[in-house]
């Protein structure tokens, strides 16, 4: 059955995101959130405890190099907006390093009268090695909305470029192809945007030309996601190609000829597409047969690039799944290829030397496989050097450098920012309804007894393909684990702990699979006496809004406390809201007969004014511009109807990270852990 989309909502003017009375009402809510929450006795020390965490001035500068320096992106207090910096190698391996300071956010912002928030940075490099990088295109965004500008900077003279590149305010960016030359994907005007608001037109654009009179060289049809262009500038293999995104799920690339024309890359349009250097990499969502062999979902392939585009099919298996392994990444270097592989959510890195025919993989030196690992190219284009980021829930960050084949140094370590004495980290493994393992972290006291009374914080996601991984959370530690809380996250389906049959086991209709693996993980911590319904609270965002939005409605005889942050909850009118439209391959169309399941996944719809729901707080940010806060606007209007506990708060900035700055990011932490603690702490008889 379709859905009767003409069925009245009482709550459509909280759609309205910046109409008036919506903004009353928005005003109202948080002013009632404030007195519950922010004048709780505690919480100016918490929220100060939290902001100083982010603020902290020996966290560890993650950086990029171009040329011989080596960037990096700063917010501390006295710059709460950010300074974008750089500095060399050999000061950069010193405790305090001496930074050369490139755009100052916060003064850009009072010169202006504006509220930028830091989007990025695209470097052109230079035509020869004995030239100074120079040009790149800086990004920002009012408020940190995913929408966002883009403006010319020039790295010699350290200023803004006077009539350089400008892209208006829209969803998009450009992208190098020259010093003259860019890619540009952007709101052209009236047809310009796909039915999920994202570019449908890329052009090529020449300085000094206006940007709506660039040659058009792409057009995708209106229903489609969003398209986007770029130039690979590796010396010797220098190419052009234009992505094509049809769904969430389905993309095409295309090699860009020197005539205009566009080769489409025959590869399933469901698989993740690499181009680097004379290798083409396919990592596979769905099983792929050639030439007679079929090859498994999550295997990873590797071919010569032209000899595939000249139409040879030898394909070589780099990496293929089993039952308790997946491909989480794959990073290039000058010469080697390194895959970092999840066994049972656990890494291990491994190298391989395409170049040299060495295709067996042997395991990276010196990396802890313990908690996450992260690997990236220092230079991909000129060496094998790498830095590696190390982390799990009780140990802080590290980063490691060096080069392949080598022993890698330590070169910055983070402070503990809690205390971790006495606590351990765990992994346990909850049966779904369906007998399927669901594995889940346990972050507790060593010497925790099995009273069922301890406060406990439950935290997922279950969507996208999104892996939940183990990382070092000071937040976390601070105000649950030091308050005696335990906390655990669980890996549930959606994700992609397990590679892309695990997410697709939770996919449209089976969407309910992700609720039950959440609802089994949370009834395996009562049943081995970790907690009990009472001390127990959930909370997710986003995806992990509608996740824990579900768990309210369908499992709250077995939760204590809600915290739903920037979440999807209206599932009749999602793909109406902003970016929703994109996740039509992940839910499914609720105009269709797809309805009929979505109308049994869709909270804001099952609610029930007689049940007994445990308290929520809702958070969301008047400017995300990717998850509508309408969401969490009805959800709270509907709750309040019926007469449910519920509470809501609304940043006025901060996009879909729910804060621009690290004091938003503290005051919001701050209101989350404060409620917990108030619902889960105490005597709950």
């Amino acid at each position: 059955m379709a859905a009767p989309m003409d069925e009245h909502d009482p709550y459509l003017w909280l759609e309205e995101v910046e109409g008036e009375r919506a903004l009353v009402w928005v005003e109202q809510r948080n002013a009632e959130s404030q007195a519950r929450l922010a004048d709780a006795p505690g919480f100016t020390a918490l929220r100060d405890d939290l902001q100083a965490i982010l603020e902290a001035d020996d966290r560890i500068p993650f950086v990029v190099k171009r040329g011989e320096h080596f960037y990096n992106f700063w917010q501390d207090r006295d710059h709460p907006r950010g300074l974008w910096r750089r500095t060399t190698l050999e000061e950069y391996r010193k405790a305090r390093p001496e930074w050369e300071v490139l755009i100052d956010l916060d003064a850009l912002n009072a010169e202006e009268g504006e509220n930028w928030v830091w989007h990025g940075a695209h470097c052109l490099r230079p035509e020869s090695p004995d030239q100074p990088w120079r040009h790149c295109l800086i990004s920002l965004s009012r408020g940190g909305a995913d929408a966002d500008v883009t403006r010319e900077f020039d790295l010699v003279e350290k200023r803004w470029v006077e009539q350089g590149f400008y892209r208006p305010e829209a969803k998009g960016g450009l992208g190098w192809i020259d010093r003259d030359t860019v890619y540009v994907q952007s709101d052209f005007g009236a047809g310009s945007m796909t039915s999920s608001g994202y570019p449908r037109i890329v052009k090529q654009w020449r300085r000094g030309t206006p940007m709506n009179d660039a040659e058009t060289i792409f057009e995708a049809e209106p229903d489609d996601m969003a398209v986007g262009a770029m130039h690979d500038s590796t010396p010797g293999f220098e190419r052009d190609f234009v992505s094509r995104a049809r769904a969430f799920y389905d993309n095409e690339l295309y090699l860009r000829q020197a005539d205009g024309r566009l080769a489409r890359i025959e590869v399933p349009n469901s698989a993740h597409k690499q181009v680097h250097r004379e290798w083409l990499l396919v990592e596979l969502r769905e099983p792929w047969e050639v030439a007679g062999t079929t090859h498994p979902a999550g295997a990873l392939l590797i071919a010569d690039f032209d000899a595939f585009m000249s139409g040879e099919r030898e394909l070589r298996v780099l990496f293929t799944p089993t039952e308790r392994t997946s491909l989480s990444d794959v990073t290039w270097t000058r010469r080697h290829l390194i895959l970092n592989v999840l066994d049972d959510v656990k890494h291990r890195l491994y190298v391989l030397t395409p170049s040299e025919g060495q295709w067996q993989p042997d395991p990276l030196a010196g990396v802890p496989t313990l908690g996450s690992v992260s690997v990236s190219a220092v230079d991909d284009e000129e060496s094998d050097e790498v830095f590696v980021i190390v982390s799990d829930y009780l140990t802080p960050t590290t980063l490691l450098h060096g080069r392949v084949g080598e022993e890698l140094e330590t070169l910055k370590q983070a402070p503990a920012l809690f205390d971790a004495e006495g606590l351990e980290v765990t992994q346990h493994f909850a049966t779904s309804p369906d007998g399927t393992p669901i594995p889940y972290f346990q972050v507790a006291r060593r010497d925790l007894e099995p009273s069922g009374e301890h406060p406990t914080l439950l935290y997922g996601y279950g969507g996208f393909e999104v892996p939940l991984l183990p990382g070092y959370s000071p937040g976390v530690g601070r105000a649950w684990l030091s308050q005696g809380g335990v906390y655990v996250v669980a890996n549930i389906r959606g994700g992609g702990e397990y590679g892309p049959r695990w997410h697709q086991a939770a996919l449209r209709e089976k969407r309910h699979k992700a609720f039950e693996d959440f609802a089994a993980v949370a009834e395996d911590l009562i049943e081995r006496g970790v907690t009990s319904p009472q001390r127990l609270g959930i909370q997710g965002g986003s995806n992990g809004g509608l996740l824990v939005g579900n768990m309210l409605t369908r499992y709250p005889q077995l939760l204590g406390a809600v915290v739903c942050q920037v979440p999807l909850l209206d599932m009749r009118r999602y793909h109406k809201l902003l970016a929703g439209a994109s996740w039509m391959a992940e839910y499914g169309d609720p105009e269709s007969d797809d309805w009929q399941f979505l109308r049994d996944v869709s909270p804001y719809h099952n609610l029930e004014p007689g049940a007994q729901y445990p308290p929520m707080l809702l958070m969301t940010s008047t400017r995300d511009d990717r998850v509508h806060p309408g969401h969490a606007r009805k959800m709270m209007a509907r709750m309040s109807e019926q007469g449910h506990a519920a509470l809501y708060y609304e940043n006025i900035e901060g996009g879909h990270g729910g804060a621009a700055d690290s004091r938003q990011r503290a005051h919001m932490q701050a209101l989350a852990f404060t409620f917990l603690c108030q619902q889960l702490f105490g005597d709950k008889g």
